[in-house]
C-alpha cells in the first residue's frame, strides 16, 4: 500500500547543509498501528510530513498503491492529502472561528461532497469520537482532550487510507491520552495509523509495530513487512478528483474571520468608502445637471432624426438658398433701387440637385455590427428606426357595422378632390387622391411605427419619457397597439371615423355643411377608455389580397368585391388596443403626432415573416422575369438596346416559355411577313391607284375609325398634298397587308398541333439571325408596364435587410456629431458609389449645444480617486497583516488538501468582502446625502427638475470598482499566503 524506498531529505539553511533523512526504507501494511520512536531531531516528524505530502523528499521514491510519486505535482499531492491522508496534530490545529462541525466538514468541502452528505458524515465522525452533543461549540469552548478528538474526527471524516498522528497525546493528561489512544487503536483495525511519539509505554501498549529512528536512519522495526508476506496492491487506474475549495467556502471562512474582528473590519470599510462617497456625490450632481440639459435636447432631437433615404435628393443646398440672401455681384450707391440676381442662384441650385441611391442594406449591417460591439456610435444613438416601402392595410367596423379601411388618407383625398374640383370648376377624379400622398397631412399618417429600444425592446425609453400611459399598458407583442391622444385627451373627427367610432354619414354631414357654409351644431361626445380598447382592428397582408385565378393562372385582387373584402376581414390578423397614451406636460416636443395609432417594429417583422409564406409573393419571387398579374414578362431595361442585346433577351425569354406559350410565339413569328413579301404586296396594291380612289378609301376608313363627320374628313383630305396623301394611304395599305398575311398564316397553322408548333420553333430558332431576333423582340414580345420592384411593393414584400429609410436618433446634440463622424468613417471605407449621403435638417436649422460639465466631472473625480487609491493600499497592508495572523489556518488547510490556489482565493475573498462593504457603505451614504443636497439645489436654482441622483448603474459600477481595487491590492498578500510552506505554517503560533 505505502512503501518508502531510499528516501532522503536534505535542507540548506543559511549555507549549512543538513541531512534530515539519510535513506530510509519502509513498507507499510494496509491496516496496522505503527509507532515511530526516537529522540528529538532524529527525523520522525520529517518522515511523517513526507508520508503526508506536506514536505517533499530530496531523493528516493514513495510508492502509493503501486504507483511512483516521482512525477507528482502540487495538485497531485493536494489530492493525495485530501483523499488518502488524515492528520492528527499535537496542538490540535483547529480553526478557531469555525464551529466543531464546520472544522470537521472542511475536508469534505474540498472533496466536493454535497452539503447534506457533508453534514451527515461530519456528525457521524464526531459521534464516533464521543462528541455528538458538541457540534455547535467553538474550539475555544472545549478542553484539550475534546479538541484532540475533534482533530481525530476531522482526520477520519474523509475516509482516508492513512492516519498520521504527530504526538497526539503530547499535550494531554494520562487519562485523556488513554482515551485518545483507544480511538486510534480502533481506527487502526481498518486503516494504517502512523504515530510519532516520545512515549514508549503507550507505543508498546497500543501499537502493532514499533519503528525506532536515530539521526535520520531506521534503527529497528519490530514487525517489518517482508516481500514474502507482502500483498501487492496496484493502482486501479481510477482517477482521483482534485480537491478544490468552492468560492462559497472561501467567502465563508473569510467572512467569519472578519466578523471576529468587527471593529477593525468596520473602520477599514469606512476608510475605503470615503473615496467612493466623494466620487459618487460628484457623479450624482453631474448626472442631475446632465439629465436636465439632455431632457430638453432629447425632446428636440426626437422630432429631428438624421434621415437616410434609399433614394436621396440633396435638399440642403436648396434650403440654404431659400434661407440665405442672394449675393450682390455689383457695388453701387444707395441712391436708387437696384436689381439683385436671386433667380439665377435658385435655378443654378435646382440644376445641381443630385439624386443618389444609398446602399442602406450594407449600412444597416454596419449599424447592427457597431451597436453590438458597444462602440462610440452605439452609445451616441438613442434609437434606430428602419422603415420600408409598405403601407399597412388595416380594416375595422364602424358604428354601422360596415367594414372600412382604417385610414384618414382616403377621406382626405375625397375631401381635397371635392374642394379642388369646386375651386377650379373641374370634375374630380382619382388623381386627387394621389395628390394627398404629397401633402403634409399624409406624411404623418394615422398608423405610425413607434421607435424601438436598442436591446430589442418594443418601445424606446425616450417614448416612455415623452408620453404618459393613461390607460392599459405599452405594447409587448406584434398584435398590440396604442392609441395616441393629444395633450387635451382629444381625437379629431377624421381619426374617430378611421377608428370606426363615427359613421360616413356623420363625416359627409360635416363636409356638406362646410361646403354650403352652413353652421353646424357640434355635440360633445366622449368614449371611455374601456370602450376605446374594445375596438378591434384587423391587418391584412397586401399579398393576401391577391389569389390565383385557376383558369388564367394570374393573380386577381379580392378587394374588387364586397365578398372579397369580407373574406379578407374575417381571416385577417386581429390587433388589440393595449393602451392609451398622451404627451406628458414636461415634453418639449413629441415624437408621434396626436390623433394617431402606434404600433411596434414587431408587427413589421411579423408581416415580413408571414409574407414569405404568401403564395403571391412566392410566385413572384420564383418568376422574377414575369408579371404575375398580367402574365407578361418584365422589361427591366428601359434604355435603348442594341440588336445583339435584343437577340440575347429574346432567346433567353423563349427558353423560359411553356409549350403553349412557345406555340403562340411561333404563330406570331410566322404571321410577320418578310420585308420583300410586304413590299411586293404593298406595291401591287398601290399600282394604278388614283387620288380619287385614295380619297374615297380614306374617307370610309377614317369615318369608321375616328367617328368624324364626312364633311370634316373631306376638308382635312382636300388640304393634303399628293405626297402626304399617298404616304398616309401607303401606311394604311401596309397595315392591311400585315393583317391579311397574319390571318392567312394563322389559318394554315391552326391545323398543326401544339407539339408540332413547338417542334418547329425549336428547329428554326437556331437559324434566326441577329436582325431576325431583334425584329421579333420588338414586334412579337409583349412586356408588362410594371416591374418586379413595383410588383413586390404592390404585394407588400418586406426585406428587413433592405430598408427604404433609416432614422438615427441622437441622445444629445453632441452625440449627433458622433453619428455624423461614424457615417463619414463608413464612407471612407467604401467606394464612391456606396457612400451614404443625407441632409442634416437639424444642423441647418439649429446649432450644436456644448457643455463643460464632463470636463469638470473628470477633474473632480481625478482628485477624489487619489483617496480611493490610498485606501486600497491601506486595505492591502491590512490583508497582509491578516495573512500573518492566519498562518496556522493556512497550514491546516494545506494539510487537509487545499491547494495554493485555494489559499490565495480565500484571502482574495476577504479583500472582495471588504471592498464590497466599502462600496456599498459609500453608495448608501451618498443616497442619504443627496436628500439635503437636492434641497439646497432646488432652493438656489429654483429648478424643480434639477435633481442630484446617483444612477443605479453608477452605484453598481462604483461598488464593482471598490471590489476590483481591493482585490488588486490583495493580490500580493494572497500570493504570499499561497507560497507559505505548510510545515512551517503549522508550527507558527
Amino acid at each position: 500500500m505505502l512503501k518508502l524506498i531510499d528516501v532522503k531529505k536534505e535542507y540548506n539553511t543559511g549555507g549549512i547543509h543538513v541531512e534530515a533523512l539519510k535513506g530510509i526504507n519502509l513498507n507499510f501494511r494496509k491496516s496496522e498501528f505503527v509507532s515511530i520512536l526516537g529522540p528529538s531531531g532524529c527525523g520522525k516528524t520529517t518522515t511523517l510530513n513526507i508520508i503526508g505530502g506536506l514536505d517533499k523528499y530530496s531523493s528516493g521514491d514513495i510508492i502509493i498503491n503501486g504507483k511512483s510519486t516521482k512525477d507528482y505535482n502540487d495538485r497531485d499531492w493536494d489530492a493525495y492529502r485530501n483523499h488518502s491522508i488524515g492528520f492528527v496534530f499535537q496542538s490540535y490545529n483547529l480553526i478557531p472561528h469555525q464551529t466543531v462541525l464546520q472544522n470537521v466538514e472542511l475536508a469534505l468541502t474540498l472533496s466536493g461532497v454535497s452539503k447534506s452528505e457533508r453534514r451527515r458524515r461530519a456528525k457521524e465522525a464526531l459521534i464516533s469520537v464521543g462528541l455528538g452533543d458538541q457540534l455547535k461549540k467553538k474550539p475555544s469552548e472545549m478542553s484539550g482532550g475534546q479538541m484532540q478528538r475533534v482533530a481525530i474526527a476531522r482526520a477520519i471524516v474523509n475516509d482516508p487510507d492513512i492516519i498520521l498522528a504527530d504526538e497526539p497525546t503530547g499535550a494531554l493528561d494520562s487519562e485523556t491520552s488513554v482515551s485518545v489512544m483507544e480511538i486510534l487503536k480502533e481506527i487502526s483495525k481498518e486503516r494504517l495509523v502512523i504515530m510519532v511519539t516520545h512515549n514508549p509505554e503507550l507505543a508498546e501498549k497500543y501499537s502493532t509495530r514499533i519503528i525506532r529512528m536515530l539521526d535520520g536512519l531506521i534503527l529497528s522495526d519490530s514487525n517489518p513487512l517482508t516481500e514474502e508476506n507482502e500483498i501487492t496492491v496496484t493502482n486501479t487506474g481510477k482517477k482521483v478528483k482534485k480537491p478544490s475549495m468552492s468560492l462559497f467556502t472561501s467567502f465563508g471562512l473569510s467572512l467569519k474571520n472578519l466578523i471576529t474582528k468587527k471593529g477593525r473590519t468596520a473602520l477599514t470599510s469606512f476608510a475605503g468608502s470615503i473615496g467612493i462617497i466623494g466620487i459618487a456625490l460628484i457623479f450624482a450632481v453631474s448626472h442631475g445637471m446632465t439629465a436636465f440639459i439632455n431632457t430638453v435636447q432629447e425632446d428636440t432631437l426626437s422630432s429631428y432624426p438624421l434621415m437616410l433615404e434609399a433614394s436621396h435628393t440633396d435638399l440642403g443646398s436648396i434650403m440654404e438658398t431659400f434661407m440665405n440672401e442672394a449675393e450682390s455681384h455689383s457695388e453701387h450707391q444707395k441712391d436708387a433701387v437696384y436689381q439683385k440676381d436671386a433667380l439665377y442662384d435658385l435655378v443654378n441650385t435646382l440644376n445641381s440637385v443630385e439624386n443618389r441611391e444609398n446602399d442602406l442594406k450594407s449600412f444597416k449591417e454596419y449599424l447592427e455590427k457597431e451597436t453590438k460591439n458597444n462602440t462610440a456610435l452605439s452609445e451616441a444613438v438613442n434609437g434606430i428606426k428602419y422603415t420600408y416601402n409598405y403601407d399597412l392595410l388595416i380594416y375595422t367596423k364602424n358604428v354601422d357595422g360596415e367594414i372600412i379601411v382604417s385610414d384618414t388618407e382616403e377621406l382626405m383625398g375625397e375631401m381635397l378632390a371635392k374642394f379642388m374640383g369646386s375651386f377650379y370648376g373641374v370634375e374630380t377624379d382619382d388623381s386627387m387622391s394621389s395628390m394627398m400622398s404629397m401633402s403634409p397631412m399624409a406624411m404623418t399618417g394615422l398608423w405610425q411605427e413607434m421607435l424601438s429600444g436598442q436591446n430589442g425592446d418594443p418601445i424606446n425609453p425616450m417614448l416612455k419619457d415623452q408620453y404618459d400611459l393613461v390607460y392599459g399598458s405599452w405594447p409587448n407583442s406584434y398584435n398590440e397597439i396604442v392609441l395616441i391622444l393629444d395633450e387635451n385627451n382629444e381625437l379629431d373627427d377624421m381619426t374617430l371615423y378611421a377608428l370606426g367610432l363615427k359613421s360616413k354619414a356623420d363625416i359627409d354631414a360635416i363636409i356638406g355643411a362646410a361646403e354650403d357654409k352652413k353652421k353646424i351644431e357640434f355635440k360633445s361626445e366622449k368614449w371611455s377608455y374601456e370602450d376605446i380598447c374594445k375596438q378591434e382592428f384587423r391587418t391584412v397582408l397586401n399579398s393576401d389580397c391577391f389569389i390565383m385565378d385557376e383558369d388564367t393562372k394570374l393573380f386577381t385582387d379580392l378587394r374588387e368585391t364586397s365578398a372579397g373584402i369580407k373574406y379578407l376581414y374575417d381571416n385577417a390578423t386581429v390587433l388589440k388596443v393595449a393602451g392609451i397614451i398622451r404627451p406628458n406636460e414636461d415634453a418639449v416636443s413629441a415624437m408621434l403626432t396626436g390623433s394617431s395609432i402606434g404600433y411596434t417594429h414587431l408587427l413589421t417583422e411579423y408581416i415580413s415573416e408571414k409574407g414569405k409564406d404568401s403564395p403571391s409573393i412566392k410566385e413572384q419571387l420564383e418568376k422574377k422575369d414575369k408579371d404575375i398579374f398580367t402574365g407578361l414578362p418584365f422589361k427591366e431595361n428601359t434604355g435603348n438596346l442594341s440588336d445583339a442585346e435584343k437577340e440575347t433577351a429574346f432567346r433567353n425569354h423563349v427558353e423560359t416559355l411553356s409549350k403553349n406559350e412557345k406555340a403562340q410565339i411561333y404563330v406570331k413569328i410566322k404571321s410577320i411577313p418578310d420585308d420583300k413579301t410586304l413590299n411586293d404586296s404593298v406595291e401591287k396594291a398601290m399600282k394604278g391607284v388614283t387620288r380619287e380612289k385614295i380619297e374615297t378609301t380614306l374617307i370610309d376608313t377614317l369615318k369608321k375609325e375616328m367617328g368624324m363627320k364626312e364633311s370634316e374628313i373631306k376638308k382635312y383630305i382636300k388640304d393634303m398634298s399628293d405626297e402626304d396623301l399617298e404616304e398616309l394611304y401607303r401606311d394604311m395599305v401596309t397595315e392591311g397587308v400585315k393583317i391579311q398575311y397574319a390571318n392567312a398564316i394563322k389559318g394554315q397553322l391552326e391545323f398543326m398541333g401544339q407539339s408540332q408548333l413547338v417542334y418547329a420553333l425549336d428547329n428554326e430558332i437556331d437559324d434566326y439571325t441577329t436582325a431576325d431576333c431583334a425584329k421579333y423582340y420588338d414586334e412579337v414580345l409583349e412586356f408588362s408596364e410594371s416591374s418586379l420592384k413595383d410588383n413586390l411593393a404592390k404585394l407588400g414584400y418586406i426585406d428587413l435587410a433592405s430598408p427604404s429609410t433609416i432614422n438615427l436618433y441622437a441622445s444629445t446634440f453632441e452625440n449627433k456629431d458622433v453619428i455624423e463622424e461614424a457615417i463619414a468613417s463608413y464612407n471612407e471605407n467604401v467606394d464612391e458609389l456606396s457612400e451614404i449621403t443625407y441632409t442634416d435638417y437639424v444642423g441647418i436649422m439649429m446649432s450644436s449645444v456644448t457643455t463643460i460639465i464632463n470636463a469638470i466631472t473628470y477633474v473632480l473625480v481625478a482628485f477624489v480617486a487619489v483617496s480611493l487609491i490610498v485606501s486600497s493600499i491601506m486595505i492591502g497592508v491590512i490583508t497582509l497583516i491578516s495573512v500573518q495572523e492566519r498562518t496556522k489556518e493556512i497550514g491546516i488547510l494545506r494539510a487537509i488538501g487545499a491547494s495554493k490556489k485555494n489559499v490565495s482565493s480565500m484571502f482574495n475573498a476577504e479583500t472582495v468582502i471588504i471592498g464590497f462593504t466599502s462600496g456599498l457603505l459609500g453608495v448608501v451614504i451618498t443616497y442619504l446625502l443627496c436628500i439635503p443636497i437636492n434641497a439646497i439645489l432646488h432652493h438656489l436654482t429654483g429648478l424643480g427638475n434639477l435633481t442630484a441622483v446617483l444612477p443605479w448603474q453608477i452605484a453598481v459600477s462604483l461598488i464593482a470598482i471598490s471590489v476590483l481595487l481591493t482585490l488588486l491590492s490583495g493580490i500580493i498578500p494572497s500570493r504570499s499566503a499561497a507560497k507559505k510552506d505548510p510545515v512551517v505554517a503549522l508550527r507558527t503560533e
